[in-house]
């Protein structure tokens, strides 16, 4: 049984985060005019949007998609789609086999997640064609898991390694953007322009043994949690059509509460798996006697840091990481990683998480024996978690972050909207009418 585990480890050898080229930036002057060419919007809708990318979060350096940039959301094609995928996939895909030295002939298993694009033939066929992979490679593409795909496709691997051995294996990690820009002005439907942008990563993984002194990170364990059966919980994050027939995704007012269900439900079974056994039963000793009240926060007078050095939390927006960080408990040097990559790349779904990482990477944090906890929310609802462990010194590979690594962290995280458009807030505007 020993020999056997030892055998079934789950190793990264590395990854690769998807950049945009600079021409595809959402700064604010793109962005309005994003906003402008909507003809379905008023004051009222302006002034929603103006409060949402405000606090949102996100930066001036965003990458939206190139039907989006060039005005042609409203009515996208099947191209722009296929287009916005190859770009990702590929050119992290050609990154990733150079660095590492491994063949796309070598690899055994591939695993893609796009939750909003499901073409035929699937995409995993699109990139077996592209590198002429082998005839016998194991494929799976999954979509309809948000922004916490990334993490159901490392556990899918990791299952497969129990059963494969010496093998060698991809997960491509990104989102469709393209095709699904909101047009309406639903404003629970107008959040997802505001905090969503292209990104994506491809990962190497493998099991086998001989090559672990050149990993970088080891999977420890993971956890999922899916509450699908709660009807508010399923139907928080979910895809659907506004009365005008515009196509979009809906975010109502259920979804922090069914963040916290889920990730609740999650830690109650993460946490007695990376905490030691003395802390456990210090918290055990501490609580004792004391009466459970509802909504209690599990991590409540719980060290987590005695078990984690890292935490790469879901970039989902400021209001997503203020709560993690609180009922983490902390602290911002913690958040930090996640609040820039969020500011730089903005809420890149499934490949967020990975930016994260590489920021820890480029800023020189992650030492050998490190444990990394990776949380991640998606539709469902789902909390999907994993802890790694750091398997070497001196990563420093800054990656996506090679040409701003040095202006980060950035102290005044402000967006330039507050200045140039308060003015929309103007009472008097109530009295005017916007016409073109």
């Amino acid at each position: 049984m020993i020999f056997q585990k030892r055998n079934q480890q789950c190793y990264m050898l590395g990854y690769e985060c998807f950049k945009a080229a600079d021409d595809r930036k959402l700064d604010t002057d793109a962005c309005v005019k994003v906003v402008l060419r909507n003809k379905n919007l008023g004051l009222d809708q302006y002034r929603f949007l103006l409060k949402t990318i405000v606090s949102s979060g996100l930066g001036e350096e965003t990458y939206g998609p190139r039907n989006v940039i060039d005005g042609r959301e409203e009515f996208p094609s099947e191209n722009d789609a296929h287009a916005e995928m190859d770009e990702i996939m590929f050119s992290t895909l050609d990154t990733l086999f150079e660095k590492t030295g491994v063949s796309p002939s070598e690899i055994d298993i591939l695993v893609v997640d796009v939750s909003l694009f499901s073409p035929a033939p699937s995409l995993t066929s699109r990139i077996i064609n592209r590198y002429k992979m082998r005839d016998n490679i194991k494929s799976f593409s999954l979509s309809g898991m948000g922004c916490s795909a990334s993490m159901v496709a490392i556990d899918m691997v990791q299952q497969l390694f129990k059963t494969y051995k010496n093998q060698f294996a991809i997960v491509v990690s990104t989102e469709s953007i393209a095709r699904h820009w909101y047009c309406g002005k639903e404003k629970s439907m107008m959040l997802s322009n505001c905090l969503f942008r292209n990104g994506g990563c491809s990962i190497l993984l493998t099991n086998k043994r001989n090559l672990r002194d050149r990993c970088l990170l080891k999977l420890k364990c993971t956890v999922r949690t899916n509450i699908g059966y709660d009807d508010e919980a399923y139907g928080c994050c979910i895809q659907v059509e506004d009365p005008q027939g515009y196509q979009g995704f809906l975010l109502t007012k259920n979804l922090t509460k069914a963040a916290a269900k889920a990730f609740t439900g999650n830690l109650k079974l993460l946490l007695p798996k990376i905490l030691p056994v003395w802390e456990l039963l210090r918290y055990a000793i501490s609580t004792l006697g004391k009466k459970s009240t509802k909504g209690q926060n599990l991590s409540f007078n719980l060290n987590l840091k005695s078990g984690v050095d890292h935490f790469c939390l879901h970039p989902g927006g400021r209001a997503v990481i203020d709560g993690l960080g609180k009922s983490l408990g902390l602290s911002e040097y913690d958040l930090e990683p996640t609040r820039m990559a969020l500011y730089r790349f903005g809420n890149t779904s499934a490949g967020g998480l990975w930016y994260v990482l590489s920021y820890m990477e480029a800023k020189k944090r992650l030492k050998k024996g490190d444990k990394v906890f990776m949380v991640s929310l998606g539709a469902g609802f789902m909390c999907n978690n994993c802890v790694w462990e750091v398997m070497k010194d001196g990563l420093e590979d800054t990656r996506v972050w090679e040409d701003c690594i040095d202006e980060y962290p950035r102290k005044n995280l402000v967006n330039p909207f507050t200045e140039k458009y308060s003015w929309i807030n103007d009472e008097c505007l109530n009295f005017v009418r916007l016409d073109d």
